[in-house]
């Protein structure tokens, strides 16, 4: 009963998986704002191309490698306080290149560096909703959490739109006045799990606590593969289009918000399966899917409906990878250190994103062809497929074994 009470008091898991869903969205939607107007700012400043991806890799690089200290801090401080205070600190950013930093190839680096403080709010909400959730129930949960990486597809859907129809500024007042809102929102609302554990350590000692832990560098690599995947295919994938196939801009545009909206709304559906039949399962399909996807279109088979279907079984499964990862670090990490963990794992995924582009870019240039990169990402996914049915099953069966015996 007191427990009930408690929990009562505190809120509901529920409503801490919907605010923590929420500001994970409204905070990438804002960490995403200037790669849609990567190609305005490069002919208004007339930028080269180095330039103008330095521009939209700055935030993305910032906000992955932040996750390792804002997951840290999350262990100690919790999800009550972490969230608000990154929405807050994301609008000085925002503000300052939607009114100042919209003129100059270094306000736009200076802003998008600091921008990048809104992509590490994914590592407050997996250890906030861990706490919340019952193991059994973990990995949905986590995975609904997760789909607010549709946030990113808000601001493709949106930024260039108000920019043209209303002004430039338009898209980061409005972004701005979201963070605010929700940042009040969070404060008066979402509360940290009745019972949370609070480690006592340094934050250095618990990133050094969490990087020795068999799952961390695990599911680092998963991830890297899983959602560094998505992340790459959600860059690449128009120019592959393009050039492998004709099609024209806003085609292969629209195929590639079908890709990202397919990898989103499995992402959940990945967590929710890892729940009932193991993460390790899950995983092991999920890179034999891609896999065989990507090995099929290493031929260049024609694109309806082949290509389609390997496409968008790829998308399928890196969704699903990307949410039964961290259903494997809520049930193997110590809960004093999920958001240590789910830092150096939601790091790696940013990061994972960048390697892809840039091999599938020198192959093209080299061979005249995208065959050898889908090669070796077939590869790549094989050699996930036997780390999860070896080693990263060993650690999972060693993690359950553990807390069985407490």
């Amino acid at each position: 009963m007191r427990e009930h009470a408690a929990a009562t008091s505190a809120g509901t898991p529920t409503r801490a998986l919907v605010l923590a869903t929420t500001g994970f969205a409204i905070n990438f939607w804002a960490w995403a704002l200037l790669s849609p107007l990567g190609p305005r700012f490069k002919d208004l400043l007339a930028l080269s191309s180095g330039q103008q991806a330095l521009v939209v890799a700055v935030p993305v690089i910032v906000g992955s490698v932040g996750r390792i200290p804002v997951g840290a801090l999350t262990d100690r401080f919790g999800g009550r306080v972490m969230f608000p205070i990154v929405s807050l600190a994301t609008v000085v950013p925002v503000l300052f290149i939607g009114l100042l930093g919209q003129d100059s190839l270094a306000g736009l680096l200076v802003g998008g560096f600091f921008l990048g403080i809104g992509g590490t709010a994914f590592a407050i909400g997996v250890p906030l909703v861990n706490a919340w959730f019952p193991p059994e129930r973990r990995g949905f949960a986590i995975g609904v959490f997760g789909a607010g990486m549709g946030g990113t597809a808000v601001s493709a859907l949106t930024t260039v739109r108000l920019v043209t129809g209303v002004g430039d500024k338009a898209p980061f007042l409005i972004t701005a006045l979201a963070l605010v809102a929700y940042a009040a929102l969070a404060w008066l609302f979402l509360r940290d799990a009745p019972g949370r554990v609070v480690p006592t350590t340094s934050v250095l000692s618990r990133l050094g606590a969490a990087a020795r832990l068999p799952i961390a560098w695990q599911a680092c690599v998963l991830y890297a593969i899983a959602f560094g995947g998505y992340v790459a295919f959600s860059v690449y994938l128009p120019a592959y289009l393009k050039t492998a196939y004709g099609l024209e801009q806003a085609d292969a545009a629209n195929r590639m918000a079908g890709f990202v909206v397919l990898a989103v709304v499995m992402r959940p559906v990945g967590g929710w399966l890892a729940d009932r039949v193991g993460a390790v399962t899950v995983l092991a399909w999920v890179f034999a899917v891609v896999a065989a996807g990507a090995a099929l279109q290493a031929t260049t088979p024609d694109l309806m409906p082949v290509g389609t279907i390997a496409f968008l079984a790829m998308a399928a499964a890196l969704g699903a990878g990307s949410g039964a990862t961290f259903a494997l670090v809520a049930r193997s990490a110590p809960p004093a250190q999920v958001g240590s963990v789910t830092g150096l794992v939601g790091a790696a995924g940013g990061l994972g994103g960048f390697v892809p582009p840039l091999i599938m870019s020198s192959v093209y240039a080299s061979r005249g062809s995208y065959g050898l990169g889908l090669v070796l990402l077939a590869l790549v996914a094989l050699g996930c497929l036997a780390l999860s049915l070896t080693i990263v099953r060993s650690t999972a069966r060693a993690r359950e074994v553990g807390v069985a015996r407490v």
